[in-house]
């Protein structure tokens, strides 16, 4: 019984681990190459948040250090979020998507993040025949009354809800906003929002506003989003630095604000509430309650001023970014959550390793390739060349002087055994097959000699030939030529490995410090710094030193090699040269006997 019992056991914990290996494989649309987890972290480590969120827009900072903009299609239309159980696509919409630049801000519908939890989504892209599933409208539930991103430069406010609360006002874009492109506000000119259905307050309603403000000098008072119907009065502004909000209810007024400044020239988040209470938050914290409900209003709201106040207000004068409105007085939680996954050093949003569909993902050095930006393939190709040429000029070199070596063993042990007589040897290597030492540089110059022999025999007016000491020197000099050729011979191309030795390196960290450069850049456009969107970028970025090295350091032992190699065969021909010249100038320095003369 206890064997059948452990055989049962042993059998379910294999089914449950190939459920797991298969759930782990398993791949929402068969059509998309590639996709990535990122993890939201709600706890401690990440958000923080105090409570579940539930509905919150979650934005995705991408860039060329954690996503591969070349695999997905230009526009970015192949896009795809899918949840946790890699089954339910998820509503999203791009804010900004910029392929060649490397950075896209994207916005996705999280049903709920509970709090001290991760929470899993797959990001989906490479399908050439995808169409648009971006959904600006669905990607916010429907409490949310509006929403102004402002990424069209000086562009009038457009609403990516489905209420279309646009805006006519005029405004003055940046391109450092917090999220992509923002506003700058001049305090004299208030952005004028609609009088819809939409934007109309109930006696005892909700209502929940946000934004990223930026002030480069504290103000004695400013107003950021006012709403106002007759006595009755919503306003969020600054003064002298520190956020607050105030109600106003049949001329009576209340107000709420945070206890301490906020620092100048850097973004805040600063978030109001209104239901039984108004709630201040500030970079996603509480900053303090005031117990008043909301009175009915209707009419127009406005942006950075408000013009009806009496008596008057100043307008904000600075930054701003990323306006919300909602018709519920949003929790504690999403609050949080939206400040932690909108904010540039938020460690909320975790981007995984990119995984292909084939499931070939490659490991590590799958992910860094995968990283690798345009320019660092540039040079990596260059490299390649590099690579390709040195080790040609490698492989031939080392077989010619092999070949060498070959063809000059006979010729040296024929003239070692015959040399002494010029006769003697020229008999033996006609008998021997000479098309072997051809490639022998010592052969080379010994028909040199010959050649050089055989002229003077024909310009000689004696029957026998006697060099004199300056016809000795010019002898040597023309063997000298011959081996200067044949040590310019055994050296061609070697300089094309000093090259690759010299330049493979520096090229290399070229292409390393062009794309830490990238990396940075696009990392400061998309407001992400954690590590996990800096690693990618880095460690494809030195893939050009390492593509450097394994260049340079081949390279380098395949040239001490050679040159030691050439160094020998150089050596041992400069010598036989000396010996060959002092055996010519022996040989030919005396008359010949008379009789031995007469006789032949």
């Amino acid at each position: 019984m206890k064997r059948h019992t452990r055989k049962l056991l042993l059998c379910l914990g294999v089914l449950a681990l190939l459920t797991v290996s298969n759930s782990a494989k398993a791949w929402w649309d068969g059509n998309w190459s590639y996709r990535k987890k990122i993890t939201v972290d709600a706890g401690a480590k990440g958000g923080a948040l105090p409570e579940t969120a539930a509905g919150v827009p979650l934005l995705i900072r991408l860039h060329d250090g954690n996503f591969k903009f070349t695999d997905a299609k230009e526009d970015g239309s192949d896009i795809r979020f899918v949840s946790g159980d890699d089954k339910t696509p998820l509503k999203f919409h791009l804010d900004t998507y910029d392929g060649l630049l490397g950075v896209a801000l994207i916005w996705v519908q999280v049903p709920a993040l509970p709090a001290g939890q991760t929470t899993d989504i797959y990001m989906y892209w490479g399908n050439a025949n995808a169409q648009i599933g971006a959904d600006a409208k669905g990607s916010y539930d429907s409490d949310t009354t509006l929403v102004y991103h402002f990424g069209e430069k000086d562009a009038a406010p457009h609403d990516q809800t489905a209420n279309a609360n646009n805006s006519a006002s005029a405004v003055h874009s940046i391109d450092t906003g917090m999220i992509g492109r923002g506003i700058h506000l001049d305090g004299a000119s208030p952005i004028a929002l609609p009088a819809s259905p939409s934007m109309a307050i109930p006696a005892n309603g909700q209502l929940t506003w946000s934004a990223w403000v930026k002030f480069d000098a504290p103000q004695p008072d400013s107003v950021l989003f006012a709403r106002r119907d007759g006595q009755n009065a919503l306003m969020v502004g600054m003064a002298a630095g520190a956020p607050y909000a105030a109600l106003t209810v049949n001329g009576m007024a209340q107000r709420v604000a945070a206890p301490a400044a906020v620092s100048a020239s850097a973004w805040h988040y600063v978030a109001v509430t209104a239901s039984d209470k108004v709630a201040l938050y500030v970079d996603g914290k509480p900053a303090g309650t005031v117990a008043a409900a909301l009175p009915a209003m209707g009419g127009t709201g406005t942006i950075g001023a408000d013009p009806g106040a009496d008596p008057a207000v100043p307008g904000f004068i600075g930054d701003m970014d990323e306006v919300q409105l909602s018709k519920v007085a949003r929790g504690p939680g999403f609050i949080a959550a939206a400040f932690a996954s909108q904010g540039p050093e938020s460690a909320m949003t975790v981007y995984g390793a990119d995984e292909e569909n084939a499931g070939m993902s490659g490991g590590y050095f799958g992910v860094i390739l995968r990283s690798v930006t345009i320019d660092g393939w540039v040079v990596i190709a260059i490299l390649g060349v590099m690579m390709a040429i040195s080790v040609t000029v490698m492989v031939n070199k080392a077989i010619y002087i092999t070949q060498v070596s070959k063809a000059s063993r006979p010729f040296f042990d024929l003239f070692a055994r015959y040399g002494s007589d010029a006769d003697a040897l020229r008999e033996q290597l006609r008998a021997y097959d000479g098309t072997s030492m051809e490639r022998s540089p010592a052969y080379r110059l010994y028909l040199a000699s010959e050649e050089e022999l055989g002229r003077r025999v024909a310009a000689s007016r004696t029957p026998y030939l006697i060099l004199s000491s300056q016809a000795v020197d010019t002898m040597r000099a023309n063997l000298d030529r011959v081996a200067a050729k044949e040590t310019e011979r055994l050296n061609s191309l070697i300089v094309l490995l000093t090259i690759a030795i010299s330049g493979g390196p520096f090229l290399g960290l070229l292409g390393t410090v062009v794309g830490v450069m990238i990396t940075f850049a696009a990392i400061a456009a998309s407001g992400d710094v954690n590590v996990n969107a800096i690693a990618p970028g880095i460690a494809a970025a030195l893939v050009a030193t390492v593509a450097g090295l394994a260049v340079a350091i081949p390279a380098l032992f395949g040239y001490n090699y050679l040159i030691a190699r050439i160094k020998d065969v150089t050596t041992e021909m400069h010598g036989f040269s000396d010996e060959l010249v002092t055996r010519l100038a022996e040989t030919y320095s005396r008359q010949p006997d008379p009789e031995k003369l007469a006789a032949e």
